[in-house]
């Protein structure tokens, strides 16, 4: 087992109505970003650090995530990959204020979450990602 790791958040949940809906919209939509599954089962999937499980209720999730891109043609792909896999416009890639350099597109996914994709522009990363794999402990 394998895990990679950012910086401050170890994981995410969503809570979603249909499961398989969602699946096929981060599934087309992180592709855009060079994104695959990391686990899936009939329950739940997982990319990287989101995990992904159906509500036994009504309580589904409503919050805004931002997906790291590569460029401003990886932003414009997820954004049109989300609008033809369920996801509706909630911003059009172009510039935004926030920074200088800073590109992005929003969506709402199949339950109403606040879904982006950014990019910061051009920069230097010391790493892709920190890489761990957990020890097996005794007991």
């Amino acid at each position: 087992m394998e895990i990679h790791k950012g910086r401050l958040i170890d994981h995410v949940q969503l809570v979603v109505r249909d499961l398989q809906k969602s699946s096929k919209f981060y599934k087309k939509s992180l592709a855009t970003l060079g994104r695959s599954l990391t686990h899936e089962t009939d329950e739940f999937f997982i990319f990287d650090e989101l995990f992904v499980t159906p509500a036994t209720d009504d309580n589904v999730t409503r919050v805004h995530l931002a997906f790291m891109a590569n460029s401003e043609d990886e932003v414009r792909a997820f954004y049109q990959a989300a609008l033809d896999n369920g996801g509706h416009d909630n911003g059009a890639p172009g510039p935004r204020s926030y920074h200088p350099g800073y590109y992005a597109a929003f969506v709402l996914d199949p339950d109403g979450n606040n879904i982006e994709a950014v990019w910061h522009g051009p920069a230097d990363r010391s790493c892709e990602s920190v890489v761990f794999t957990p020890l097996d402990l005794p007991d």
